[in-house]
């Protein structure tokens, strides 16, 4: 039952490994799968008889039953001196107790002892002995050497029978084709290396074989990367090894000869130069570690030399194993300077496109992520010689301002000056504030990963504010002491030092440079004035300088004087509380005029400048100053309507108690409508102020004194915080960009625009406002004049008017009309921007018609009231759709009682632009207000005709 399992075992077996080859018949098959049967079933039986072989010597360990055998083999020594030797190492090696089965020890060991050298390397090469027409032709004298059957218990004649009568058949059976692809399949590299030289094996028989001890002797200098007789170098990257030598050893030799092609390319890699510090480091550290390998190769050779000096040529492989030094152990004491060969090598390559902190960062790499302690302990030993370039620059940086970097490597570099405009220059940065903005910059790539982000940014605000401080600030002796104080060697490795003396010095830095921008160059002082000079933060100086201003810049743009402005300023200086600034500040402020336009008044062109010089034009850039410069002239724009609007308020209420008192119920009630809307314009005027003032810049303004007083607040936490502050101004100040209610996007003077038209539309409706309140008073005149001429006619006993006292009575509407047509200083109004419907006016002129004149105020008043309320709902309305909280409220406080009805206008269809939808409104304005026109029209010529007829009847 047991043969029967093994059977049908074998069987599958056969039929797995066997398979069946391309055009071949099943008999065929059968044939081979036959055969293959019968060899399993013979190596299975061999097996057996083997084990039962060894487990009867495994047994024999006593000394009477090994008595004759040991003689026995020692008979076949024909070395008398060998065998003395045998007899008396072998009761010694029987009394050694840790040895089990000495018997089956000595017996491998003498059937290794026959074998020859060359028949082991056949054996190991080949995986069985060759089989060749030379070994058959040496049978005789190879049987001379070898053991008898009977001398060895486990020999070839006790194999089972059936394994040799197999081997015969199969060497039978078997064709020289068939040979010839089983040594292929089995032994590949065996055939290409006979095919190679098989076209001439003579030639490769007489060639003498170098022997270990050989290679020994030239293996120093193949290290070092220098040809020797069997070890050539064909060229700079390729080692030729002898054809001879069997597979072990050449194995050897292809491990040995690693290190000396990489010494080969790194010594060429130390001997290139390079434009760089950290480039020409690595170099070094490479050519140190090179120096080192090179005491490690003159170490070996040492050895080598020692060991070939005791080597007995009549022993076993020349006696190289006994010497000590081997192939093998010179593989294994150059292992580890291969592997750092190998990692130079790497580095070497990845060195040749990178440079400065990226080289540093790719040999940090294999420190910091790569996993075997040994590539970690030598990157870091490459980083300490590496680095020091690198912590040079460094300490030049932080502790003197000064950049040496001549190759670019640093985390700092110096942008040369563009010759050709082609880098675009920021309109926020002035040229002065090269200094700091733009003299040096920071390179992100060049930041090693041997440091953080934010040490990186210490490290380049340190450097850069100790150059401010030397050049810009002229306190180069501070520095100079600060240096010979705090300077220190920086090495890499000590992470606890270096991370202590970049936060000291940031610290002391960042102090010294905001006290020398207070005490010295007074920044926020000046921060201060342009707060109450520009931004109107000085009540008292602004009411001042506008009153006395007012008759000056009524007059056209071009009669403009700088002399007077100058005076005039300086008159308000000396009249408010502006005169206790400091004489630094005062001197600074100064009144300029604009660009000038055809048509424009001194209101348009005036303005106040604060001039900054260095280093303080650092923080307030010529970007700021122009934003100052906008946000004044809109606040200024907003004073004078005040102004205008609170003149007229305080005319209306002067004259209500006195010339305005005795007018007829028709005026009264223009009079009440007026006063409504003057109070609804200064309402409005008051809110808008108070929202800006108040609600947006001081609100900025304490944002600004927390980010400047803050604790290690640096120049570059200034700059951003004003920045900051200004756009804030300029934003909620409703001077910056805004979304449209219309077309949904923003628009930069979107509110702008908006606000300037209801300002223009406040200064011509209090210009009419005026108009009418000269049409009363001359109304007044004319009615106490006529009164006075009736008392005197009755007098002198007449009743009624003269002619003559008729023809000198004054005329109300010539008067009026006078002044509608004037500004308010007897100015020529032909260049107003609020012109005054004349038409109805030219009419009743010729018709000489009083009410024609009332008529048309009514009408002019009318249409800017409506304009005005309708302007301002729309303000409300985009005013309601921004995203700001505090302009939300402010259309909150403009409409406290409800009294406008904001309403947001409609979104523009697709395909239309914001252009086209403005001119279609003012189209439709236009429209409107010649209706409009033309209806007052229509009714001052009927007034006119009915005045006619009435003088007709009389």
């Amino acid at each position: 039952m047991g043969d029967q399992r093994v059977d049908n075992a074998l069987t599958a077996l056969v039929e797995i490994l066997v398979p069946a080859l391309d055009d071949e018949d099943a008999a065929s098959l059968d044939e081979r799968r036959d055969d293959a049967l019968a060899l399993a079933k013979d190596i299975l039986d061999t097996w057996v008889l083997i084990q039962s072989s060894q487990a009867y010597l495994l047994t024999c360990d006593k000394p009477s039953e090994i008595e004759g055998r040991p003689r026995l083999q020692l008979n076949r020594h024909q070395d008398t001196a060998k065998a003395d030797r045998v007899s008396n190492l072998l009761p010694r090696l029987l009394e050694q107790p840790v040895l089990n089965h000495k018997w089956a020890i000595l017996s491998l060991l003498n059937e290794l002892a026959d074998v020859d050298s060359d028949h082991l390397d056949a054996v190991a090469l080949n995986g069985h002995q060759p089989r060749d027409s030379s070994s058959h032709d040496n049978g005789s004298s190879q049987e001379q050497s070898r053991p008898r059957a009977s001398d060895n218990p486990i020999s070839a004649n006790a194999l089972p029978q059936p394994l040799n009568r197999l081997s015969r058949r199969s060497r039978e059976k078997a064709t020289p084709g068939d040979v010839g692809r089983r040594n292929q399949s089995r032994n590949e590299p065996a055939v290409n290396a006979s095919d190679n030289h098989g076209e001439d094996d003579s030639e490769v028989k007489n060639m003498e074989k170098p022997t270990e001890a050989t290679l020994l002797h030239d293996l120093p200098f193949t290290l070092q990367g220098l040809s020797s007789t069997h070890l050539p170098f064909s060229s700079r990257s390729t080692l030729d090894l002898p054809p001879s030598l069997p597979l072990p050893v050449i194995s050897l030799l292809h491990t040995l000869a690693e290190p000396s092609l990489l010494y080969r390319v790194l010594s060429d890699f130390v001997e290139s130069s390079d434009e760089g510090l950290v480039g020409q480091s690595l170099r070094s550290a490479i050519g140190m570690e090179l120096r080192s390998y090179l005491g490690l190769l003159a170490t070996l050779e040492g050895e080598i030399r020692r060991a070939i000096a005791t080597i007995n040529p009549d022993e076993p492989r020349g006696g190289v194993g006994k010497a000590g030094v081997t192939l093998k152990r010179c593989v294994v004491w150059t292992r580890d300077a291969t592997m750092g060969l190998r990692l130079m090598s790497l580095m070497a390559e990845e060195a040749k496109s990178r440079k400065g902190g990226q080289l540093i960062t790719m040999i940090h790499s294999f420190s910091s992520s790569h996993g075997d302690p040994f590539v970690a302990a030598f990157a870091e030993r490459m980083l300490t010689k590496v680095t020091r370039p690198f912590y040079d620059m460094l300490r030049q940086w932080i502790y003197n301002g000064e950049l040496s970097d001549p190759y670019h490597e640093f985390l700092v570099r110096e942008p040369s000056p563009s010759q050709d405009g082609s880098v675009p220059i920021d309109p926020r940065r002035a040229p002065a504030t090269s200094v700091w903005e733009d003299k040096y910059k920071m390179e992100e790539n060049m930041i090693p990963s041997i440091v953080t982000e934010d040490f990186a940014r210490k490290v380049f605000l340190i450097g850069k504010s100790l150059n401010f401080i030397r050049y810009s600030c002229g306190d180069s002796a501070w520095v100079e002491a600060y240096c010979k104080d705090a300077s220190r060697e920086l090495h890499y490795g000590d992470t606890a030092t270096l991370e202590t003396s970049i936060d000291e010095a940031y610290k002391t830095t960042m102090a010294r440079l905001i006290d020398l921008m207070d005490s010295k160059f007074q920044l926020f002082e000046h921060l201060r004035a342009l707060k109450k000079y520009l931004l109107l933060g000085q009540g008292d100086f602004i009411a001042l300088l506008m009153e006395s201003l007012a008759s000056n810049l009524d007059r056209p743009a071009g009669s403009q004087q700088r002399h007077t402005l100058t005076a005039q300023l300086e008159y308000a200086i000396r009249g408010s509380n502006a005169q206790y600034d400091s004489p630094e500040v005062l001197r600074r402020l100064d009144a300029r005029l604009l660009d000038l336009s055809h048509g424009e008044t001194g209101w348009d062109v005036f303005t106040l400048e604060y001039k900054v010089d260095a280093p303080v034009d650092v923080v307030i850039t010529a970007w700021a100053s122009k934003e100052y410069l906008v946000v004044f002239n809109f606040l200024w724009r907003i004073k004078r309507v005040e102004f205008a609007l609170g003149s007229t308020w305080r005319r209306c209420m002067t004259g209500a108690r006195g010339v305005l008192a005795t007018i007829d119920d028709s005026q009264s009630k223009d009079w009440k409508h007026a006063r409504c809307c003057i109070a609804e314009m200064i309402h409005f005027v008051n809110q808008l102020q108070y929202y800006i003032l108040f609600e947006v810049i001081e609100a900025s303004w304490d944002q600004l004194q927390a980010a400047i007083t803050r604790p290690g607040a640096t120049l570059d936490d200034l700059i951003e915080a004003h920045t900051a502050y200004l756009k804030a101004i300029t934003h909620k100040g409703l001077l910056g960009s805004a979304r449209s209610s219309v077309t949904g996007a923003r628009d930069d003077s979107f509110f702008t625009s908006q606000l300037h038209h209801i300002l223009k539309t406040m200064l011509a409706y209090k210009d009419v406002v005026d108009g009418l309140y000269s049409f009363s008073v001359a109304e007044f005149t004319r009615r106490q004049e006529q009164n006075a001429r009736l008392e005197t006619g009755t007098t002198k006993g007449r009743r009624g008017l003269t002619d003559d006292n008729d023809g000198h009575s004054p005329s109300p509407h010539l008067a009026a009309q006078k002044l509608l047509n004037s500004k308010p200083n007897g100015n020529n109004r032909a260049a107003s921007p609020f012109p005054i419907s004349t038409g109805a006016l030219a009419a009743t002129t010729a018709a000489d018609s009083t009410d024609a004149i009332l008529t048309a105020l009514r009408v002019r008043l009318g249409e800017l009231s409506r304009d005005f309320r309708t302007r301002v709902n729309v303000l409300l309305g985009d005013l309601m759709v921004q995203p700001d909280a505090d302009m939300k409220f402010l259309g909150v406080v403009m409409n406290f009682n409800d009294v406008y009805s904001p309403r947001k206008r409609r979104r523009e269809r697709a395909g239309k632009t914001p252009g086209t939808v403005k001119e279609k409104e003012k189209e439709r304005e236009g429209a409107k207000g010649k209706e409009k026109d033309e209806g007052g029209n229509e009714e001052a010529k009927v007034g006119a005709k009915e005045k006619d007829e009435g003088k007709a009847k009389a």
